[in-house]
């Protein structure tokens, strides 16, 4: 119609809105900044309270609007620090925007807190180093990418997929210039590996020295990663400067452990462990071990009934998870609690840790029962299969097998 404006349109460089879940999560993070700037000014100790997305630049412009929202003086520098040192268009450009709204508000800070450009955007300032590692798959395996200027190792990317089984699977070092690196990102995103990690460069590196060591000659990549070993240590430092976890992740006191363990149950769900669970052909016999308990005619209460599925489940966690694989399984558990921590998620780290630890135990008797992150997993695989199966128009709304998190197993 004449009289009615145009909208105008989404520019380049402008984020892309946010979805009802991630606003959600925006508000939380915003929520958790305003409680502590009551009794922190810091900015190290106020990016507790936030959550950053490597490869996601428009949830990090989102997430700065958010933040810009607050006059306080502990702002500006908690913005800087979070983003000063980026590269790509649409967080500069958030973060300047973002600083010149608070200064107009009266915000005060000095002018020369964001440094200025010393090079035109998507080429790598000089000495610039940094790493993603991708969560750790139920089968052993991570991604390692490097990224710097060429001029370290030849190429600006360094693709590596790494195995605790076996050691190198891949390592190829790319030249790529900024859409490619992008095609790149989509391409993991649309198999399936779209959540990344940052953690200290030499944490890297030692996940790549240790796929190197303990395999040695083993794996296509090794005699890539071999050429460029020295230079990887000069750039992004050697794995003994690597954290040590028991550091980073303090012991857990017995006290805590019953309530950490409750808590895995529900842990075993985060998208973190998505790859864990067995696959559908592992879990299917045990579901039919389940719905033989349930028909059974000699199970004569809900109790006995309860009592034999839990045993078939401590069956299945043994046969899927057997204990020659347990110390793997904890090594895992153990390197997602450092993950969860990174992202400031302390008690889901906690719990982890604690479903690690309980990893440990070499007898496990049957009052203990077994681990119950494993257990966990296992009931959620059961949950996913029996969902598989039903007919898209089931004749009763209720099911043999619980929801996941859900204490029994059989649902009531």
């Amino acid at each position: 119609m004449a009289g009615q404006k145009r909208a105008k349109p989404r520019g380049a460089a402008d984020p892309a809105p946010l979805s009802p879940e991630a606003r959600a999560r925006l508000e939380s993070q915003v929520a958790g900044v305003v409680g502590a700037l009551k009794t922190e000014v810091e900015p190290a100790a106020l990016q507790d309270q936030i959550t950053v997305e490597p490869q996601d630049p428009d949830w990090d412009a989102h997430l700065m609007a958010a933040l810009g929202a607050m006059s306080h003086p502990a702002i500006p520098p908690l913005l800087v620090a979070l983003f000063g040192e980026a590269r790509d268009k649409v967080r500069r450009k958030a973060l300047k925007k973002t600083l010149h709204r608070l200064k107009t508000r009266g915000v005060a800070f000095s002018d020369d807190l964001l440094p200025r450009e010393e090079a035109s955007f998507g080429a790598p300032r000089p000495g610039a180093a940094t790493v993603f590692v991708s969560p750790i798959f139920g089968n052993g395996e991570s991604y390692v990418i490097l990224e710097g200027p060429p001029e370290i190792l030849g190429g600006n990317f360094l693709v590596a997929r790494v195995s605790d089984q076996e050691g190198f699977r891949e390592c190829v070092l790319l030249s790529l210039k900024r859409q490619q690196q992008a095609e790149v990102w989509d391409r993991f995103r649309e198999q399936g590996v779209d959540h990344w990690l940052s953690p200290p460069p030499a944490y890297a590196v030692r996940m790549l020295e240790e796929a190197y060591t303990q395999h040695p000659g083993a794996g296509s990549g090794t005699s890539q990663y071999v050429a460029l070993r020295e230079k990887i240590f000069r750039h992004w430092g050697r794995a003994s400067a690597a954290p040590d976890l028991d550091r980073e992740l303090p012991a857990l006191s017995p006290g805590e452990m019953p309530r950490l363990l409750d808590r895995c149950r529900k842990l075993a769900l985060d998208r973190l462990f998505h790859s864990f669970p067995p696959g559908p052909e592992e879990i299917a016999p045990w579901l039919t071990k389940l719905k033989e308990v349930e028909d059974s005619p000699l199970v004569l209460s809900d109790q006995q009934k309860q009592i034999r599925t839990d045993g078939v489940l401590d069956e299945a966690t043994r046969a899927l998870y057997p204990i020659e694989s347990r110390a793997d399984w904890r090594r895992r558990l153990l390197t997602t609690a450092y993950y969860l921590h990174l992202e400031g998620r302390e008690e889901d780290a906690r719990a982890a840790r604690a479903a690690a630890d309980d990893l440990a135990v070499p007898d496990r008797s049957a009052l203990r029962g077994e681990n119950p992150f494993l257990k966990a997993l296992v009931q959620y695989a059961l949950y996913l299969e029996w969902k598989f199966q039903q007919p898209e128009e089931p004749e009763t709304p209720s099911g043999l097998v619980a929801p996941p998190g859900e204490a029994g197993l059989i649902r009531r």
